[in-house]
């Protein structure tokens, strides 16, 4: 029987990389991707008009110094990392570390079509792939030809160069028996890198790593593994698993000492239904609850618009509706309400989310507004064609009323 070889593919700083495609100019230097609307490629075509965009001078760009703004940073190049800027930083705040580096807005249509490549072309060699977002896939090598040569070494160089050449980017590739250690493995050898682990290097080569390196152990955990003097994953491994249950719960104690000894037999699953479609946004500045009401007010509304028209499209329907709020003090605030039906329907999720949005206080500025819709089904499912017809009466009474308001449905705003 053969050995059970996953793999774990992540691109390298994806969304830089993508951008470098197009300024080819600015490899080997720092580069930030983030910020608002794309405005650059604009005004690079109208002040060098006369220039191929990859011959436009660096100089040319803008800086991360000069940026004013909201905006948190997506990716950035390994050069600008090296001055301890990463992703989901604020960018106001990365200026004061790497204010040299060059900034990019995020080209989303480009990095969905190389989101889709890649994946596409691993599919021709490799075709038992987990999709876990624009830049990420899981590979099971185990029956793959060649996928036990050198424990997955040689099929993973055969992918590399494939996406090299079909894309020209590079990525990086864990192999290992389950699919928590090929996710730390990818991440030791970047960019560009392959890294193979057995069972049996868990206790040289995992055990070192800090905590956080289990997908799976967030900032939280992460502070009480730390009061009870365990840094490593190694010194969770060491402790029995009754004590981690005690002091983690049945389910997360069990399975953080698992995972610290490297057991994981999760498949890699080829198809998978989303669980909750979102759509949030980050403000230019802090809005407040009363005299920003009629400018919530429509970005509130745009937000319902948009999540109802990602189900549509997708043809997805969902009970479970939510709201996110971040205040000014960086604090998080979340509501939801499950309803009796499915819906896809733009007024509905907007009357619900608004009922959520009176449960938070609003006595602080807000930062970010989000809307989610959860417990999904596709369209045509049993269940949601059942819990359709049962409310059909009631919901082509709602479609004949007036549309809602923004100042009707959510009193403080």
């Amino acid at each position: 029987m053969p050995l059970r070889r996953i793999a774990h593919l992540d691109m390298d700083a994806f969304f830089a990389s993508v951008e470098l495609l197009r300024y080819p100019q600015l490899k080997g230097l720092p580069v930030v991707i983030g910020g608002g609307r794309r405005k650059v490629d604009e005004m690079m075509r109208e002040q060098y008009a006369e220039l191929p965009q990859g011959e436009i001078p660096a100089s040319a760009f803008p800086l991360l110094k000069d940026y004013v703004g909201r905006g948190v940073i997506t990716t950035a190049t390994y050069p600008a990392r090296q001055f301890g800027v990463g992703s989901a930083m604020g960018m106001m705040k990365a200026a004061k570390l790497c204010p040299q580096a060059i900034v990019l807005p995020v080209d989303f249509d480009e990095v969905r079509r190389f989101s889709r490549l890649f994946k596409a072309t691993i599919a021709e060699i490799a075709p038992v792939i987990e999709d876990r977002g624009v830049d990420e896939v899981y590979i099971d090598f185990t029956d793959v030809p060649g996928g036990q040569r050198e424990g997955g070494r040689a099929l993973a160089r055969l992918i590399q160069r494939a996406i090299l050449e079909k894309t020209g980017l590079t990525c990086s590739i864990g192999v290992a028996p389950n699919k928590l250690i090929a996710k730390m493995a990818s991440e030791f050898n970047k960019p560009n890198g392959i890294s193979v682990l057995y069972e049996a290097d868990v206790q040289a080569k995992i055990w070192p790593l800090p905590v956080r390196k289990i997908n799976g152990i967030g900032p939280k955990a992460e502070v009480k593994l730390a009061k009870l003097h365990l840094h490593t994953i190694g010194d969770i491994a060491a402790q029995d698993r009754e004590w981690l249950v005690d002091n983690f719960g049945k389910s997360y104690g069990a399975w953080m000492h698992d995972a610290a000894w490297g057991r994981d037999d999760r498949p890699v699953v080829t198809q998978s239904e989303p669980v909750s479609m979102s759509r949030e946004t980050t403000f230019e500045r802090d809005l407040h609850a009363v005299r920003d009401r009629a400018e919530l007010g429509a970005i509130f509304t745009d937000l319902c618009k948009q999540v109802a028209g990602d189900l549509q499209r997708k043809g997805y329907v969902g009970r479970t509706i939510g709201i996110k709020l971040r205040y000014d003090d960086f604090r998080i605030a979340t509501r939801d309400h499950t309803i009796e039906h499915f819906t896809a329907d733009a007024k509905t999720i907007r009357q619900v989310a608004g009922q959520c949005l009176k449960r938070v206080p609003l006595d602080r500025r807000l930062r970010l507004l989000g809307v989610r819709v959860g417990k999904l089904a596709k369209l045509d499912s049993p269940e949601a064609q059942a819990l359709h017809a049962a409310r059909a009466p009631s919901i082509a009474h709602r479609a004949a009323e007036p549309p809602a308001t923004f100042e009707g449905t959510l009193e403080l705003f």
